[in-house]
This record gives structure tokens, C-alpha cells and sequence, in this order.
């Protein structure tokens, strides 16, 4: 017998949520065994009766997802999920080594903000030593020996990253 032919070739995506709602899309794609990250941050939050620990996501209405065409629909028709990001009209891929700086950057270090601003192209580098050892991204601007700049641009977003004092200095490599 002969077995069909099914696409596996998996690729991260973007998807741009309702607002805060995020969360929610993640756990119903989780549901549908779809595999998905959705970086968060913890936050203090302080309100008129208390104050709190809360996760919010890193980058507001977007969750990443990894799938292949026939998931492609699925993913559309999840409540919460409105679009795909998009460049050219086709939904975009983003690479796995982006998909994995952001993991890194959740878990490893100590203090980011988010830019929408738009950089020049720098160099292609791998990070060799460090919290982020292994990590490929794109250095916009370095500034001093302890922050630098990554690039994602399947979603229009740069992140300064403020090392921790451990890490030393990081040592680059061309890819």
C-alpha cells in the first residue's frame, strides 16, 4: 500500500491576535496540538487594592506558531487569531534561530525594551559564549561591551539586549 504524501515541512509563523488575547489563542492552538511560543514576561503590576506578580507577553497581539499547509487554516480559524503576518501578501516564515534568540532572551537575560525603530543591516553573527551561546542574529548596533542589538524582521522588531554582568564579554563569529 501505498501511503499519501503529506506536507511535515514545518515553519515558524507570526500571528497577530485581538488585543490581550493572546494568551487565549495560545491555549486553544495547544488544543488543536498545534505547537506554539508565546514568550512572556513577568511584570509588577500595582493596582489601587494590591499589588502583583503578572506574565504578559513580550510583543503585544503576536503569537508564534510552527506549522505546516495543513494546519495553515486551522490556525486562522481559531477565535482570538486574525491574521497572519504577512510580507508580500504570503504569510511569512521566520527562521528558527529567531524563534530561538527570543527563547533565550526570555530565559536569560535580565533587561530588553522593544523598537519598532528601523536599523541599518549589520553583520550576520553567532553567539559563542554566554547565556546565549548558539543564538544567530543580526547586530544593528553595538553599544559598549555589554548591550547590542538583534534584528527580527519577519515581524518589524528590533530588541536591545543589556547583558548580565556574569556573561563578560560575548564573543561573535560571521555566519
Amino acid at each position: 500500500m501505498i501511503e499519501p504524501k503529506i506536507n511535515t515541512d514545518y515553519k515558524w509563523y507570526a500571528i497577530y491576535t485581538k488585543s490581550r488575547t493572546e494568551k487565549k489563542v495560545a491555549a486553544l492552538l495547544l488544543r488543536e496540538q498545534i505547537e506554539v511560543y508565546l514568550p512572556l514576561i513577568k511584570t509588577f503590576r500595582q493596582w489601587s487594592d494590591r499589588k502583583k506578580w503578572v506574565e504578559e507577553p513580550l510583543i503585544r497581539s503576536y503569537v508564534f506558531v510552527k506549522i505546516s499547509e495543513k494546519e495553515y487554516y486551522t490556525v486562522l480559524n481559531t477565535p482570538g487569531a486574525l491574521r497572519y503576518v504577512t510580507f508580500g501578501g504570503k504569510a511569512a516564515p521566520i527562521a528558527d534561530w529567531q524563534i530561538k534568540a527570543l527563547q533565550h532572551i526570555v530565559a536569560g537575560i535580565d533587561e530588553y525594551e522593544l523598537s519598532n525603530e528601523k536599523f541599518e543591516k549589520g553583520n550576520k553573527i553567532k553567539i559563542t559564549t554566554g547565556p546565549m551561546t548558539g543564538v544567530f542574529g543580526e547586530i544593528i548596533e553595538i553599544r559598549g561591551n555589554k548591550k547590542f542589538i538583534i534584528r527580527i524582521e519577519q515581524i518589524g522588531c528590533s530588541i536591545l539586549l543589556n547583558l548580565q554582568k556574569e556573561t563578560g564579554i560575548i564573543k561573535v563569529e560571521d555566519q
